[in-house]
């Protein structure tokens, strides 16, 4: 799964830099809603990769390759995951940094429940992509653009509001967000493994 994690990385790096420098941009804005679009933008990533996978063929050339259904699946999951957390670390060092300097309240609590929010999105949507795939699945995208987009603003709303009501979210969101992701991982490898018969 690390050469599949570093294909994608490869990928990303040259058709997408300019927009992981949007990442990086957004995570260092201050405000609630910033940070948390940096998050949800970086845990959105699986959909690119898999968009130019379909364009190249690459699902039969990872066919004839030594990859298990599983891998293939998972390398998705952990791309997203990685992303997600990536842009949670980038954006708490730099809120950190210019809460220090600027004596300006930096949020954990709400990047936390951002990355959560966003594994909640990636469990939803990530079955629905293997099931139908992305060019032909554009409701499906819009799908996945109300939820990051719902998600987003009420993360933002959650972190600008009183610091007690963060801990609560947190705490509804961990347990959404693991149960949701282990129901989507085995029925992405169902749909995948049916798909790609």
């Amino acid at each position: 799964m690390k050469a599949l994690l570093l294909k994608d990385f490869y990928v990303l790096w040259k058709q997408m830099r300019y927009f992981l420098l949007v990442i990086l941009v957004f995570s260092a804005l201050p405000g609630g809603y910033n940070m948390v679009f940096a998050v949800t933008y970086a845990a959105l990533l699986p959909y690119s990769c898999v968009a130019y996978d379909e364009r190249s063929k690459w699902d039969q050339l990872a066919a004839m390759m030594p990859y298990s259904v599983r891998d293939l699946v998972l390398s998705r999951y952990a791309l997203g995951w990685i992303g997600g957390a990536g842009a949670c670390l980038v954006s708490l060092v730099l809120q950190t940094a210019f809460s220090l300097a600027f004596h300006r309240a930096a949020a954990p609590a709400a990047l936390l429940a951002a990355f959560f929010a966003c594994v909640s999105t990636l469990a939803i949507t990530l079955p629905l992509i293997f099931r139908f795939g992305v060019e032909r699945g554009r409701l499906i995208m819009f799908l996945i653009i109300f939820l990051v987009c719902g998600s987003t603003g009420a993360l933002s709303g959650i972190a600008e509001s009183a610091s007690n009501a963060l801990p609560a979210a947190v705490w509804l969101v961990v347990p959404v967000s693991l149960v949701l992701t282990a129901v989507s991982v085995p029925l992405s490898m169902r749909w995948y493994a049916r798909r790609s018969r």
